[in-house]
């Protein structure tokens, strides 16, 4: 079974920094991709950044270009996502998942929810102004 959980979410003041970690089982990094989402009260869900082991993707959404740093520990079967001048913006539900990673694909694709499936339980991550 596919299993991640995210956590370390919190509520912080603009500005200030947090670092959610994914810890992971049940598949192969040498396969699949992990992704970072957030969703906000009334909005859809949105791809953040993604890291791929087997092609050596790093992605970042537009919006934390620059203030978002994904890293992985592989031997942990962790990921994590170092957030840096958080934003009100900023403010959702994070959450981690995995895809395989398909045989024709984009130099993003793993930022778009559509290849994941089963979405577990996120952390909240308020940022005050």
């Amino acid at each position: 079974d596919v299993q991640l959980q995210a956590s370390g979410g919190g509520l912080v003041q603009a500005g200030e920094s947090l670092r959610l970690s994914c810890v992971t089982s049940g598949f192969s990094f040498d396969d699949y991709a992990v992704g970072w989402f957030r969703q906000a009260p009334g909005k859809e869900r949105e791809g953040v950044s993604c890291i791929s082991k087997y092609d050596g993707t790093l992605a970042y959404a537009d919006s934390v270009k620059g203030r978002f740093t994904i890293s992985s520990d592989y031997h942990k079967k962790t990921v994590f996502l170092q957030m840096n001048s958080l934003e009100p913006e900023d403010t959702a539900v994070y959450y981690c998942e995995a895809a395989l990673v398909p045989i024709y694909r984009t130099s993003s694709w793993c930022l778009d929810s559509r290849w994941y499936d089963d979405w577990g339980q996120g952390t909240q991550v308020t940022v005050s102004s």
